[in-house]
């Protein structure tokens, strides 16, 4: 079994829409989805899956959250072996705990931390000794890509390969607007092994924050369907290095997420 300690391996979107949203991304992106433990109340936990499996969940917006202001956002949850213990320990380092670490009835432990430079993550160790399997890379649906829009980018590229270990790879000068740093979380140094960015955080980008490339097939395609679902591209198809290219992108309820793909693919 795969250890996803110190990893992004689950993602979770807070909406103001459920049920819009999982049409949205069912039709932009293939998901399939059911209710978490085959829940039927109003107000279900919903399970989403790519071509390699569950990868994520979609659920309204809680009434705390909303009460402080909390908009449509795509979260992304780090794998921890020991919850209570590596929020203290990030919190050492610069971060600051947002929630304290509690239980998820049947699922496992979680806190929400900021963060050095302010962009908001979560930390999980699920109840079952058997984990999961990520999936294989650039797998249809999935999570292809991380980038952070750092609040303060020394400190935060400090942060994360210091304290969950990832590797550095190319630092790509962008100009006015900084340094791109290609990171990998499994540790690899060759751009094969890269599985996102961190750059300082664009003007037009309002706070910090962490965002998730979903892979499609065909970009051109998928653009199109992001338009007739209400979503708004926001830039691309862009090219990027290894061939790829990219849109960043709103639902129709305001969460920012990204895509990764091809043009021409089938």
């Amino acid at each position: 079994m795969a250890d996803l300690n110190g990893k992004f391996f689950w993602y979770e979107l807070m909406t103001s829409d459920p049920q819009g949203a999982l049409a949205f991304y069912g039709d932009v992106l293939g998901w399939t989805a059911q209710p978490f433990g085959g829940e039927r109340t109003d107000d279900p936990y919903h399970v989403v899956s790519g071509s390699a499996g569950p990868l994520g969940g979609i659920m309204a917006i809680p009434a705390e959250a909303k009460d402080c202001g909390l908009s449509p956002w795509w979260g992304g949850y780090i794998g921890s072996p020991d919850v209570d213990a590596d929020a203290a320990r990030l919190t050492e380092a610069g971060a600051k705990v947002m929630r304290s670490p509690e239980d998820i009835p049947g699922v496992g432990r979680f806190a929400v931390l900021n963060d050095p430079g302010g962009a908001t993550f979560m930390l999980l160790k699920g109840n079952s000794p058997d984990g999961m399997e990520p999936a294989p890379p650039m797998a249809q649906g999935h999570v292809g890509w991380h980038e952070l829009y750092s609040g303060d980018f020394d400190r935060d590229l400090a942060f994360y390969t210091g304290q969950f270990g990832w590797s550095t790879g190319e630092a790509m000068d962008m100009g006015p607007m900084g340094t791109y740093q290609l990171v990998s979380q499994t540790g690899g140094a060759d751009f094969q092994n890269m599985d996102g960015g961190i750059m300082p955080r664009p003007n037009e980008v309002p706070v910090p924050v962490w965002l998730f490339y979903f892979v499609v097939g065909d970009i051109d395609a998928a653009v199109e369907k992001v338009k007739a679902g209400g979503g708004q591209v926001l830039n691309g198809p862009m090219e990027v290095p290894g061939g790829g290219w990219i849109i960043q992108a709103t639902d129709p309820q305001g969460a920012m997420f990204a895509l990764v793909g091809s043009r021409g693919a089938a």
